[in-house]
């Protein structure tokens, strides 16, 4: 068993950004409670107000964010945006570990040959890793 959770990478996303008419399918690199980042083929400039969709969840996700950072790696970009709402904080905590949960489903089709269904996979990661998630501490 892994010590520390695998932040999943193979679920995909899209990003619109409204100034440039640019909107893209990538694919997440990480989400936490503050933000998310995630794989890009053109660079996004900081501080720009970017809407993202993770289509695959139902209801699809959808919030809106601001670019924090971007940075050239390879023949793309990585980039980092934070949600400019605790509301919005908090539904992405919630969808953090739906992406979770979606990737431990993939992972044990790939490496045991068990398809699981989302009820099935959901009972198996918190058994397995919802004591391990890292707790969110919030001020008021």
């Amino acid at each position: 068993m892994r010590k520390f959770i695998r932040h999943p990478s193979d679920i995909p996303i899209e990003f619109l950004i409204k100034e440039l008419s640019l909107k893209d399918r990538e694919y997440l690199n990480d989400i936490s409670f503050g933000g998310l980042s995630f794989r890009s083929r053109a660079a996004v400039e900081v501080s720009a107000v970017i809407q993202i969709t993770i289509p695959f969840l139902k209801p699809e996700f959808q919030c809106q964010a601001i670019v924090k950072w971007c940075h050239r790696r390879g023949d793309g970009f990585d980039v980092g945006v934070a949600f400019d709402d605790q509301e919005e904080a908090f539904k992405t905590r919630m969808v953090e570990q739906i992406c979770h949960i979606e990737h431990y489903k993939r992972e044990m089709l790939e490496q045991e040959g068990r398809a699981l269904s989302g009820e099935e996979a959901a009972a198996e990661w918190i058994k397995r890793y919802a004591a391990s998630f890292p707790a969110v501490e919030v001020s008021h």
